[in-house]
This record gives C-alpha cells, sequence and structure tokens, in this order.
C-alpha cells in the first residue's frame, strides 16, 4: 500500500513513477477502448469501425512521435527502428508472445469471472465479447490485408491466416470447393494445455458458434457458416474443431 503522505508526484520514487506510468498507459488503452464501445452504441458497427481506424492512425502517430522524443528511439515511417531491427526468427518469436499473451489474457478475464460469479456467468460473458470481438479482428484483418468490402471465400482463406489464433495454433483448410471449404482447427492451444492436465475438452461450441460466423460474416457477409464439430461434441484425432463456410452463388450474382 502506497503511503499517502506522499501524493505528490515530486515525492513519488522510480519504482512508483514507474508504476504510475504503466497505469497511465492502460488509462489510455481503455479509454481508447470506451470510445469505439461508445461510437459502436450510438452510430452502430459499421460506422465504430471505420472511425476507429481513423482515429487510431493519428492517435497512434501523435503518440509514437512524442514517445520517441521522450525516450530516444527512432522511428521509421512511423514504425519504431527496434521493431525494423529484429531478425525474421525474433520477429517471429514476437508475434508469437504477443498473441499467447492475447490468449492469456483472454484466460484471465474467463477465470475472473468464474472464480468470482461461476462458470455460467463466465461462459455468458465470453460468447458475447466473441460478439465483438469477432467483426473486429475481422476489421481489422481485412484492413491489414487490403481485401475488398467482399472478398469471397479466398479472402476469408486469407483472413483466417491472420487471426491471432493462427499464430500459436495448428489449423488447416480441406474439402476446398468452389462453393465453400472447410475449415479445421487441428491442435488447439487451450485443448492440449487441458489434455496434458488428464482434463476432458472445454465445451467451447457456444463461443465459436458465435465466433465463426461472426467473423466469415464480416469478411463477406455472402459467406455462412456450418459447424462440422466443436467440443463437446466428438471429434477425431485429426481436429478439435471443424467449420464449413459456404458463399451461395446465386448470392454472389
Amino acid at each position: 500500500m502506497m503511503d499517502t503522505t506522499k501524493m505528490e508526484l515530486e515525492g513519488l520514487g522510480s519504482k512508483e513513477k514507474a508504476k504510475l506510468a504503466m497505469d497511465m498507459m492502460h488509462r489510455i488503452i481503455m479509454h481508447h477502448v470506451m470510445w469505439f464501445t461508445e461510437v459502436r452504441h450510438q452510430m452502430g458497427t459499421e460506422k465504430a469501425h471505420e472511425t476507429l481506424w481513423k482515429a487510431l492512425e493519428t492517435s497512434r502517430d501523435i503518440q509514437l512521435k512524442r514517445l520517441s522524443k521522450t525516450l530516444g528511439f527512432g522511428l521509421t515511417e512511423g514504425i519504431p527502428d527496434a521493431l525494423l531491427d529484429l531478425d525474421g526468427e525474433a520477429m517471429n518469436a514476437l508475434l508469437e508472445s504477443i498473441s499467447i499473451n492475447w490468449l492469456a489474457n483472454d484466460g484471465v478475464w474467463f477465470q475472473s469471472v468464474e472464480f468470482t460469479h461461476g462458470m455460467n456467468d463466465a461462459k455468458r460473458c465470453n460468447d458475447s465479447c466473441w460478439a465483438h470481438f469477432s467483426p473486429f479482428e475481422a476489421s481489422a484483418v481485412k484492413r491489414f490485408l487490403g481485401l475488398s468490402e467482399n472478398p469471397g471465400l479466398e479472402g476469408l482463406k486469407a483472413a483466417l491466416a491472420f487471426r491471432m489464433y493462427a499464430r500459436i495454433n495448428e489449423q488447416s483448410i480441406v474439402e476446398e470447393e468452389e462453393t465453400g471449404f472447410v475449415f479445421q482447427m487441428n491442435k488447439c492451444r487451450v485443448q492440449t494445455a487441458r489434455q496434458r492436465k488428464g482434463l476432458d475438452d472445454y465445451p467451447c461450441k457456444s463461443a465459436g458458434l458465435v465466433e465463426y460466423p461472426c467473423f466469415a460474416r464480416a469478411i463477406d457477409s455472402r459467406i455462412r457458416t456450418e459447424c462440422v464439430g466443436c467440443p463437446p461434441d466428438a471429434h477425431p484425432d485429426e481436429w478439435v474443431c471443424a467449420w464449413k463456410f459456404t458463399l451461395d452463388p446465386e448470392e454472389d450474382k
């Protein structure tokens, strides 16, 4: 507990100031999220995403320029030189670490609700969260890859390879046809960890039925999603969950 007699900034030591700096950065992130959430509430998801990308580019540029001057790191076209200087192996390791941190953060939130309010509330919050995160991630990937508004099945295939999961799970695309394909999650980090502990699969189907259709529709509104199988469904050793994506030829006209 911090000594309340030293509430003035000048009274803080270097450790307390460092902790304050991290806390203030978290406040910026939360304020960013709250702005997006409120714009989505007031103006709808599509306009919120449009506004988000405009605000992000401007805000990120302002913040990085100021921090680069304060901390003395270089920028090239808005990207910290420390990132550009990483070799391929180090960059891949960084992307994997970021993805694992994302998954860990998701798990911490789930358990924080579960341990306080129970499994039912945790699953309910989790499923609702996916209803918002999946279209957001789809929008982010579409923007990163420069996909068109309706990039079809090929666009979805490309987008699936750039999800956060893609860096830490093993996945594949099979049964490819002109009007559809099947996506398999061959190894899932969450389920593999449970297997090592001798636990049954986590029953994630309720979340998947939100996650995958929302992602696919956000990539291309004409794409439909069918669950081939997802825990607690029985599944072969080759995959943990599988999803079939189709594009109706009539809708493509």
